[in-house]
């Protein structure tokens, strides 16, 4: 009896020895029934996410316990569910201490902007500017170093905006208007002098020295000009022909010597520019080109192509003296003749009217001509846009048409199938995204021949964008 229960007593302690050691299979220190990961040692039993699951054996760890894993979360520590990352950088915004100006274009918007393939790098709003509206802008590559810096008019004046890093931008400072306020401004760059008009009583031409850009210590400046040139008061618009060294200030008074009609200034020499006449017939906008097309007559040649109003006139003004008119063209349902620009092998000219989407309902319009011989153009075809906006000033870089577009902003066309007579939009970025009404806000003017792909847009409104086409 006595070996019995020695027997038992043995099967007993070891019965409760194997109970206890069951008991903390994972030998921390915690009872598997309150151990929140009992088969693998976590003494201290963190449990980050707060989910009953040690870390230690957790396959889904959710530290700032907003639904997502932390190997996957953007910004692991600060609750973010629905994962906002404006810029584009892998880090969410509520944890993503590095400046970001770049907002990419997901999903039609980049951040506020309606877009397509075009992403937004830059957005300097008027208020930086102490100004009320924009209008015209422009750019400058510093050749010395290949930095490059944006120009936009503005209602006071001309601000000077170093956009080489869009990260780290630096508003360098402006020049004021020669007298008084005026929505409308232009400015052209030859030579690393910016030359500057205006609608504003008595401006003339102011002549900039954009070097001075350079060794700017403090900014924002208040710049003054180098010259300012009086042989006329106002002014629409600016064209300069960079490889003859020539302004052509355009829409100045009509009852000037030229009827405003494109003044001729040599600025060869930029401190001394210097009057050698003009062709009587209103511009409003014009371009002049060295000629290189198809036309074999004129290869070689300084060709103006004026937008004047009801019209189109070319005219060779190769010699300053005796400008000779080679054609005019017009053309179904005019409202403005505004502003247009060459192809690039300079075949078609490419039109836009401002008030025919206002007088007459129809789409952005742009009106493209023949120009293969410059003494007969002939109307090609009509495009026509998505919106209803007006479209403004469009310059072609390349196969592309930048059409600033007013209140739907910039435009991107490809014009390659223009021949056939096709053109396509490929992409936009629209800086006035209130509306796309036939009205006259929004952007104002495009530059988009840096090359770094840094697209300069001025917006009536909303101040100065730079974009760039999605990678």
């Amino acid at each position: 009896m006595r070996k019995l229960l020695i027997v038992c007593s043995i099967i007993l302690l070891i019965s409760c020895s194997k109970e206890e050691v069951n008991n903390d299979i994972d030998t921390d220190g915690i009872a598997n029934n309150i151990d929140n990961c009992f088969q693998i040692a976590n003494p201290n039993q963190q449990d980050t996410d707060g989910d009953g699951i040690g870390d230690a054996c957790d396959d889904f760890n959710d530290s700032d316990k907003d639904g997502i894993a932390d190997e996957i979360d953007n910004c692991p520590q600060i609750a973010n569910p629905n994962q906002e990352d404006t810029d584009g950088d892998g880090f969410g915004d509520v944890c993503d201490t590095t400046p970001a100006n770049k907002v990419p274009c997901v999903n039609g918007f980049a951040g506020n902007f309606p877009c397509k393939e075009y992403d937004l790098l830059l957005h300097i709003p008027l208020s930086t500017f102490n100004a009320s509206s924009g209008n015209d802008s422009w750019g400058w590559t510093d050749t010395r170093n290949n930095r490059e810096y944006a120009i936009i008019g503005l209602n006071n004046g001309t601000a000077f905006v170093d956009i080489t890093d869009t990260e780290n931008p630096v508003y360098l400072g402006k020049l004021p208007t020669a007298t008084v306020n005026s929505d409308w401004r232009d400015v052209k760059v030859y030579n690393n002098y910016a030359f500057i008009v205006s609608e504003a009583t008595n401006h003339g031409m102011q002549v900039f020295d954009l070097t001075k850009l350079r060794s700017v210590t403090n900014p924002p400046q208040n710049f003054s000009a180098e010259t300012t040139f009086t042989g006329f008061g106002s002014a629409h618009n600016i064209v300069i022909n960079d490889s003859k060294g020539y302004a052509y200030p355009v829409g100045t008074s009509r009852s000037g010597p030229f009827a405003g009609g494109p003044l001729f200034i040599n600025i060869q020499n930029p401190l001394n520019p210097i009057d050698e006449g003009g062709f009587r017939n209103y511009s409003h906008d014009a371009q002049v080109v060295t000629y290189n097309g198809p036309d074999t007559e004129h290869v070689g040649k300084e060709i103006l192509i004026g937008s004047n109003e009801t019209e189109i006139v070319i005219v060779d003004i190769t010699n300053k003296s005796n400008p000779i008119k080679l054609s005019d063209i017009n053309y179904s349902n005019v409202g403005y003749v505004h502003q247009g620009w060459f192809s690039q092998d300079m075949r078609y000219f490419l039109l836009g009217d401002e008030l025919d989407e206002f007088r007459f309902g129809n789409k952005t319009r742009t009106v493209i001509f023949d120009f293969s011989d410059l003494d007969n153009p002939k109307f090609h075809f009509d495009y026509f846009g998505p919106t209803d906006a007006i479209d403004h000033n469009g310059y072609v870089k390349n196969n592309t048409f930048y059409l600033a577009n007013y209140t739907a902003g910039v435009r991107m066309i490809d014009i390659t199938n223009i021949g056939n007579k096709s053109i396509t939009e490929i992409g936009f970025f629209d800086t006035y995204p209130t509306n796309n009404i036939a009205g006259f806000n929004g952007a104002w003017s495009v530059y988009p021949y840096f090359e770094s792909g840094n697209i300069v847009i001025s917006d009536i409104d909303n101040g100065l964008f730079i974009i760039k086409k999605s990678n």
